[in-house]
């Protein structure tokens, strides 16, 4: 089938930008993203198949999917992933292949990923201090996380620094992990903290929020300069001026940016989120084991593209309309 032009949603929205989650398993245990315990992993039989995610990926570029985000879990803790990315790599009408990682197991495949054009890799470093990250992480790998970054710097591939901003557990480290764009050409990007730690019941105020955030950088750098952004960036993007790299400051819990959305999930258990913040609103595997041909799978595509939230507010209301409050970890959503 031929690559058609951006599917639109009913807000006018073009759709080019898929996140998937190719596990949710994850050799880390970050605070925001699951319990110390962790979470009941999937069964093996519940997580899509390489061949299932790989049919995904292709009938939705040829809906005009542009760029596919891998994620997890850690998505290098799957077996075999590095073979799943050339089978995409192939798909024609497929521009970017980016992947999202903790980078504890990045560093042996970097090479490969460079030889197969990977467009851009977001690495998650909420501490610059040993210590504070491993109490946030709760596991001892900065090491082997600082390691990846400097060999990402040595590399060609663009990346970026995702940095969740957590109150009485990292904020110190905002200045530290911004000075980094002083010497190195990267992005450092802080997120607001999402209610997607696995327990549910978090109805607190949010105190670091993404206003907080620029006026505590603002703070240190008083000529701070906000640059311009892509038409679907999900960051407000800021320069120190002599400084090599990038600002970014991501409203993930206020949810500034859904104007202009352009992206969809699918978890790993074949779950299709148009929204972050909604429940799950088809399950795509249940369709495709059911012996679903393409052009079904496509029709179940549109009509669920055509009645998508209008933002991650009116997500998470219809999830509470329908007694279904946030419990999911991050870890299985797709970070």
């Amino acid at each position: 089938m031929d690559n058609e032009a951006p599917i639109y949603d009913n807000h006018g929205r073009p759709i080019t930008y898929l996140r998937l989650s190719v596990t949710d398993r994850c050799n880390l245990r970050c605070k925001y993203c699951m319990p110390a315990a962790g979470i009941n992993f999937l069964p093996r039989e519940e997580i899509l198949s390489y061949e299932e995610l790989e049919r995904i990926v292709r009938i939705l570029v040829d809906l005009g999917i542009s760029k596919v985000r891998i994620t997890g879990g850690e998505p290098f803790v799957r077996n075999d992933l590095i073979d799943f990315l050339e089978q995409i790599s192939r798909l024609e009408g497929l521009e970017k292949i980016a992947l999202t990682t903790n980078g504890t197991l990045l560093a042996p495949h970097i090479p490969t990923l460079e030889e197969l054009g990977i467009s851009s890799i977001n690495l998650s470093l909420d501490s610059l201090d040993r210590k504070r990250f491993e109490e946030i992480t709760r596991r001892d790998q900065f090491k082997k996380v600082m390691e990846t970054f400097h060999l990402l710097t040595e590399s060609s591939i663009p990346f970026k620094i995702n940095a969740v901003v957590m109150e009485n557990q990292n904020t110190e480290d905002i200045i530290p992990l911004a000075e980094l764009t002083r010497d190195y050409a990267v992005s450092v990007r802080f997120i607001e903290e999402m209610p997607f730690n696995g327990e549910g019941g978090n109805d607190s105020v949010l105190t670091w929020t993404h206003d907080k955030i620029l006026d505590h950088l603002k703070d240190y750098y008083p000529d701070l300069e906000q640059i311009q952004a892509g038409p679907h960036s999900t960051s407000t993007n800021y320069k120190v001026p002599g400084y090599r790299g990038k600002l970014g400051i991501i409203a993930a819990f206020s949810r500034t940016f859904c104007g202009t959305c352009n992206r969809i999930r699918i978890d790993a258990q074949g779950t299709l989120k148009t929204c972050l913040y909604d429940s799950g609103v088809l399950n795509i595997k249940k369709f495709i084991r059911d012996g679903a041909t393409d052009a079904e799978i496509i029709k179940l595509f549109r009509h669920t593209f055509a009645n998508r939230a209008k933002d991650g507010f009116e997500a998470e209301q219809r999830r509470k309309e329908n007694h279904n409050p946030i419990r999911e970890s991050m870890s299985l959503i797709g970070g």
